[in-house]
């Protein structure tokens, strides 16, 4: 009678755990209602717009066949497939790239060569909605075969490139060749038809944004089945048996019982993102309460100080916690968007700032990194040290890291403010303006900031008329002595400071909740808030586990991860200590790169005589530079985890 008293209670408690639901925080404001006036991102933007673009739109039309795939397709000339079975997603990025950098500057010649893309993609679309280069060229009896190729993902990337166009020109072309596709998938895979699991995470997330744009429910419901299609063993086709049972694919257990980040890194983000996607739309709660674990595993054990994840290159991703090598760090640039993407996920479902942090630091260290300062080469891996041998790169055979860092930094208004029902929320501190509706009163933002070369911040709060409501900014973690959420990395020495806030001038108090300063009042126009986070240099310690970082420190000012390259220092990076007391000052730059905020401190150095018989030590001016900004001047050694032991030093590099 007791165990059956037990079980009773087991199932009954397991049930209302089940039905738990989750209601999401906040709504981001979209990038098309924020205009961004940066004095460091808006030329960053600009440059992805003149620069980063074109030179991905005439890689993909041609310097390689990947446009020429649908003319083929389409019966526009004749030849034959060319290329990796995957090439068709990065035409899409670059469209969905395109989109954005439209809104951020108007340019009617490459808004026309994209319409000219998309009639080829919709030409080469097949009668039943299929779209697919490679399989339609070459394979046309595989078609839905192997669930690993990339079909669904290309598909996913189609979908994406199609919301994005259709709201940035208000064109629909391509977003109803993305419905025709979608609508393909639907009849063929779904309860009670064919099982499919994606090999490569993308289709998920890509449907939520389509639902969101048409308001058709099945393709919530697709993305909600697809992840329920996940650890039951349908997987058919995959060809990596070598990968602990499909872990390389997130395909172990059911996604609402994963507890542990394994496999491709960008897979990982990407199923992720759509996971907490499906949480927010359809408030199920055990997509959240996975997702939480699983953004802890990463973030608490396997995520670099810049926020690059995946530090393995033989599968692209993860291996055992605390493996966080520098100069074999992999840290794809591709991982780092997905981890934007999802930590905005997380934010808007929680409400909590801690997410944020994390973008943050993702955003201006691991993300940025992949791009140039001229915009137009390119990281695909982000190491944290090198002895010379990295360079940044004009394209790639697998392209997708250009585009996708193009696609985040254009969109990037995505991810300044929130807003609830009573709430606005300023999450990253970007000079720009905004206005929006609340309570049936519209409001107008305007952002004006010195950020992240000093911490001044002003914002102009403007309701048409007084209104109440709470305003949210958000603490970053490193002001209150955070350097990450978790213990993965510590500030050697630990301060937590108060942010003062001022009303109109006036010093106001407020309430902290879940990392935000919490103001509430009535607003009326004209309304000033000022305030100024404090940019002290911070020398950050990892755990012990993390044996690449053992006795050394890495650099953090405000948001930005500093590193020493050759180029500012002998063309050296590897041949100095910092001792625990040597003081480090800031110096805002000009001459550098259109002008950085650089570290400098006074160091015992090592230094080889030329005949190679003498070693002498002396004490150099070092120079430090941020993380994103290194290797924009040639192949230099550089290195982000500084020693502070002499065993450490490594002349020759």
């Amino acid at each position: 009678m007791r165990i059956f008293i037990s079980l009773f209670l087991l199932g009954f408690l397991s049930t209302i755990a089940f039905s738990q639901k989750v209601s999401r925080k906040l709504e981001n404001i979209n990038f098309s209602k924020v205009t961004i006036e940066d004095a460091f991102w808006k030329p960053r933007m600009e440059k992805v717009a003149d620069i980063t673009i074109p030179v991905c739109m005439d890689q993909t039309e041609i310097k390689t066949p990947r446009i020429r795939n649908f003319e083929i397709t389409a019966g526009m000339r004749k030849g034959e497939f060319e290329g990796i079975f995957y090439d068709d997603s990065d035409v899409f990025k670059a469209l969905e790239a395109i989109a954005y950098s439209l809104k951020v500057k108007n340019n009617p010649a490459i808004e026309k060569r994209a319409d000219e893309w998309i009639d080829k993609i919709a030409a080469a679309q097949q009668p039943d909605g299929y779209i697919n280069t490679f399989y339609t060229l070459k394979e046309p009896d595989k078609k839905w075969t192997d669930m690993s190729m990339h079909e669904d993902y290309n598909g996913g990337h189609l979908i994406e490139a199609g919301v994005a166009y259709f709201n940035a020109t208000g064109k629909r072309k391509l977003l109803d060749v993305a419905i025709k596709f979608a609508d393909h998938f639907d009849s063929l895979f779904g309860p009670d038809k064919r099982h499919w699991v994606t090999g490569h995470q993308e289709l998920e997330l890509a449907l939520v944004k389509l639902y969101k744009t048409t308001g058709n429910i099945k393709y919530l419901n697709l993305a909600d089945w697809l992840l329920s299609e996940r650890g039951h063993k349908h997987a058919v086709g995959y060809t990596w048996t070598d990968w602990r049972d499909t872990a390389y694919a997130q395909d172990v257990l059911p996604v609402k019982q994963q507890t542990q980040i394994t496999g491709h890194a960008v897979r990982a983000m990407y199923l992720y993102t759509g996971a907490a996607d499906v949480a927010a739309m359809t408030g199920d709660g055990d997509y959240f309460k996975a997702m939480k674990t699983v953004w802890e595993d990463v973030v608490y054990r396997n995520m670099y100080v810049t926020g690059g994840i995946g530090s393995s290159g033989s599968n692209e991703g993860f291996s055992i916690d605390y493996d966080l090598p520098n100069e074999k760090a992999y840290c794809e640039t591709c991982a780092s968007v997905g981890m934007v993407f999802w930590n905005q996920r997380m934010n808007a479902l929680s409400g909590n700032a801690q997410y944020i942090d994390v973008l943050e630091k993702v955003l201006y260290n691991s993300a940025l990194d992949g791009l140039s300062f001229e915009g137009n080469r390119f990281f695909y891996g982000n190491p944290l040290a090198s002895n010379g041998q990295h360079f940044r790169k004009e394209w790639f055979g697998t392209a997708c890291c250009p585009s996708n860092i193009a696609r985040l930094v254009a969109s990037l208004g995505d991810y300044v403010y929130g807003f609830s029902e009573k709430d606005i929320y300023v999450n990253l501190f970007i000079g720009s303006s905004t206005s929006l509706t609340t309570q049936g009163t519209k409001v107008e933002l305007q952002q004006s900031t010195d950020y992240p070369w000093n911490g001044r911040v002003s914002l102009g709060v403007n309701p048409a008329k007084k209104i109440s409501f709470n305003l949210r900014i958000r603490i970053p973690g490193w002001l209150k002595g955070q350097a990450v959420p978790g213990d993965l990395y510590q500030f050697r020495e630990i301060k937590q400071e108060q942010l003062p806030i001022y009303i109109n001038g006036v010093s106001i108090p407020y309430k902290e909740e879940s990392g935000y300063a919490v103001i509430e009042r009535e607003w009326k126009m004209g309304d000033k808030i000022t305030f100024e986070l404090p940019m002290e240099i911070k020398r950050v310690t990892a755990r012990p586990e993390v044996k690449a970082a053992s006795d050394r420190v890495a650099l953090q000012r405000g948001p930005l991860i500093y590193c020493v390259e050759g180029t500012d220092n002998e063309g050296k990076a590897w041949n100095f200590v910092l001792p625990n007391n040597e003081a480090i000052k800031a110096n805002f730059d000009e001459k550098i790169l259109g002008g950085i905020m650089t570290l400098q401190f006074n160091a015992p150095t090592v230094k080889i005589s030329a005949d190679g018989l003498n070693v002498s030590t002396y004490r150099q001016n070092i120079t430090a530079i941020p993380y994103f900004s290194w290797c924009n001047r040639g192949q230099t050694p550089m290195q982000v985890w500084l020693p502070t032991k002499m065993e450490d030093i490594k002349i020759n590099y």
